[in-house]
């Protein structure tokens, strides 16, 4: 029997931090399955790929980054693509899917796949399959697998299509040539007619039975399956879903081989932990602590000496730091996993001979020389939520027959729900499941296998190299993870928990004014690297005037901004400076007022020309007219002011902060605003909102 040929198709993927990467593999795998053959790129790699010439159908996987932006790795690809010399018909031979990966709490959800989206559609190309959108907020796995689970059939129907095509293209030339041909079924015949259908493929229409190659049932271990609790939890489960038959996804190919070796010589350094940019290792030289001890969040402010580094910043820049993942999480996952005693042992990574992986590659977030300590401290995000794949490779190193069979439902169809509830929405890590499944024992290259790379965490400059030569200064907040039913500890955040607790020597109590002394020299260092690309600039002619809005830690970035302008006006005293606004907020006048005196200082010495403050959760004073809790309560009583800076003045209009609710509100605010101000609806409103952020005038530093 002959070999069935498996069918090309162009698979590209374009990530920021591997989520569009993974399922880019995860397609992948399953194509060999459904007769496939994926031809994985990233969307850099253009030497291994000609969009120019394809003529199979491609799949695209593309995350979205900062505040809307496509990743790090399709920028040089959007750039081409966006070249207003190629013409209407360029992609015209393109036939393509694409998912694009976002987060509706940010306002331009997935916003990196729809500019790719919608450049290639006005360059001629043609959706083969409809595009998906997946949302990190809900959870990613809710749109990408039926995604996925459609791709097949509307891949099979492309490849279909296009035979047909070619046999109503090769009868044509026989006519013409004098040779009879069987007459085509009129209901087959329009070509056109199937793109039509094609085109307007949806998901809810597909009715796609998992392959059983992609599919297994999982253990029939239902007689040792005894509900005693009616309430499911991470570790139980009820009745209809603990008396299922599951589907549960394909056990992923193991592809990494482990060997262990003696400690010989030192540890990676960190700067090999980032392979784009030039790494500082720079001293802490002042803590204080921003927010009074009753404070809902406890705010902190830190400043790094870089006067013998070439480290340089603009006021607004941002920079990351490289964080460990917490010591005693470490340690507690050694002790589990039995690995306790090799900690100090260097880690060979090889490639399994035997591997199914297509693509098997040795991890590059992972230095050679590094131990096993070295590799669960720096390189793996061991808070990482699990994934499913994750959870069905776990399966396999569970000895319980009961813990077996709930891991299975968890990583189910059947179990989605129970998934979320349990595990995603409760930010539950692989160490809460080895203590909710105790016989679970998943050996080292299961963790690098699965487990992301530790990210550097991403912070505001909150300070002006010209005000403070030398120094770099950044605000945070700690973040604080409660316990809950899933995760009986609390936990504070990998990166401001580690910060938090590496400066408690050094640190000042709460102070309203920043004029405080340095701390003393406690050999406390981090290292942190440059962000490669920012907008979030002042304006370049002085005389601009420009408007801020940073509640909370949001203010970071304009107290680098105001003493930037105030230097300049103390040395260019013939310049002519634009107004400044600053809308800011918190929820205690008396608690959390970040830069109280340095805001009253600006004001005094004209820096900054109005300041506009809100408190959210005091009573209003009985002098207020009209009482105001938010910073868009303040926008919208200076509505007319800020209608005159922005199409009047030309000004420029700044957000700093929560992108959940805060940048919405603000938003929608500024919607009204313009609404009201041009005499158009909101719509129009909203399209006057696009073009000044097209030309960078309104713009955004936000965060989830």
């Amino acid at each position: 029997m002959c070999c069935e040929i498996k069918r090309r198709f162009l698979l590209l993927y374009a990530t920021q931090k591997g989520q569009a990467k993974a399922i880019a593999e995860e397609i992948s795998e399953q194509a060999d399955a459904h007769g496939f053959e994926a031809d994985i790129h990233c969307i850099n790699e253009s030497d291994k790929y000609n969009l120019a010439t394809e003529k199979d159908p491609i799949v695209i996987v593309i995350s979205t980054t900062g505040t809307g932006d496509p990743p790090d790795t399709a920028r040089k690809f959007v750039k081409e693509i966006k070249n207003k010399t190629l013409p209407a018909d360029h992609f015209a031979h393109l036939r393509y899917g694409l998912l694009g990966l976002g987060d509706s709490e940010y306002m331009f959800f997935c916003n990196g796949g729809k500019i790719v989206d919608k450049r290639l559609q006005e360059l001629g190309a043609h959706h083969f399959y409809e595009t998906g959108l997946a949302d990190d907020c809900v959870g990613l796995e809710l749109v990408v697998e039926p995604w996925i689970d459609g791709l097949w059939l509307a891949l099979r129907r492309e490849f279909t299509s296009r035979n047909r095509k070619e046999d109503i293209s090769n009868n044509l030339r026989a006519v013409s040539n004098g040779v009879s041909v069987m007459t085509v079924d009129p209901n087959m015949s329009g070509a056109s007619s199937l793109d039509s259908k094609i085109q307007h493929l949806k998901l809810e229409d597909l009715e796609v039975k998992a392959s059983d190659a992609l599919s297994e049932r999982a253990d029939n271990v239902n007689s040792v399956v005894s509900v005693q609790d009616t309430e499911p939890s991470l570790d139980q489960s009820v009745p209809p879903l603990s008396q299922s038959v599951l589907n549960i996804p394909a056990l992923p190919p193991e592809y990494i081989v482990v060997q262990f070796q003696d400690s010989i010589g030192q540890e990676p350094s960190l700067s090999s932990l980032v392979s784009d940019s030039t790494t500082f290792h720079v001293p802490v030289t002042k803590a204080v602590q921003l927010t009074r001890e009753d404070a809902v969040k406890t705010a902190l402010l830190l400043e790094l000496d870089i006067s013998k580094t070439t480290f340089c910043y603009q006021p607004g820049d941002a920079f990351c730091v490289i964080c460990p993942n917490n010591v005693s999480e470490v340690q507690e996952l050694l002790h589990i996993l039995g690995l306790s005693e090799k900690k100090k042992c260097f880690v060979c990574l090889k490639i399994k001979e035997t591997t199914k992986k297509k693509g098997a590659a040795r991890p590059q977030h992972i230095p050679e020389g590094s131990t096993v300590e070295f590799i669960l401290t720096w390189c793996l995000e061991i808070r990482a939520i699990p994934k499913k794949a994750f959870l069905r490779a776990l399966v396999e190193y569970t000895s319980d027959a009961r813990e077996k069979r709930r891991l299975q439902e968890l990583c189910s169809k059947q179990g989605a729900s129970d998934y979320n509830n349990f595990i995603r929405d409760f930010n539950v890590c692989l160490l809460d499941l080895l203590h909710a499944f105790p016989t679970c024992r998943p050996p080292l290259n299961l963790l690098i296998e699965h487990l992301p790379k530790l990210q550097a965490r991403s912070y505001s400059a909150s300070s002006s190299s010209l005000f403070q030569p030398g120094k770099l200064q950044f605000v945070f907040n700690v973040v604080e993870f409660p316990s809950s039913p899933s995760r009986l500890v609390s936990r504070k955040g990998v990166c401001t928990g580690w910060l938090a607790e590496l400066v408690v020597p050094m640190l000042q109590p709460h102070k309203n004014s920043l004029h405080t002394k340095e701390g003393k020299s406690l050999a406390v260092k981090v290292s942190i690297y440059a962000r490669p690309v920012n907008t979030f600039h002042l304006p370049s002619d002085p005389s601009v005037p420009f408007m801020m809005v940073g509640p909370g830690t949001g203010i970071s970035p304009f107290i680098g901004f105001l003493q930037h302008k105030q230097k300049l006006q103390e040395e260019h005293t013939d310049w002519k400076f634009g107004e400044t606004w600053l809308f800011f907020g918190c929820r205690h006048q008396n608690r959390d007022y970040l830069f109280r005196d340095e805001l009253k200082s600006f004001v005094e010495n004209g820096t900054l020309t109005h300041l506009k403050v809100c408190f959210s959760r005091d009573p209003p004073a009985a002098t207020e007219k009209a009482p105001t809790k938010y910073v868009q309560d303040n926008i919208r009583l200076c509505a007319k002011e800020v209608a005159r800076v922005l199409l009047k003045e030309k000004g420029c209009f700044y957000v700093c902060g929560d992108a959940k609710h805060m940048a919405k509100d603000v938003n929608d605010t500024l919607v009204d605003i313009l609404s009201t101000d041009a005499g158009v609806d909101k719509l129009e409103a909203m399209k006057i909102l696009a073009t000044l952020r097209q030309e960078k005038r309104y713009l955004q530093d936000i965060w989830a």
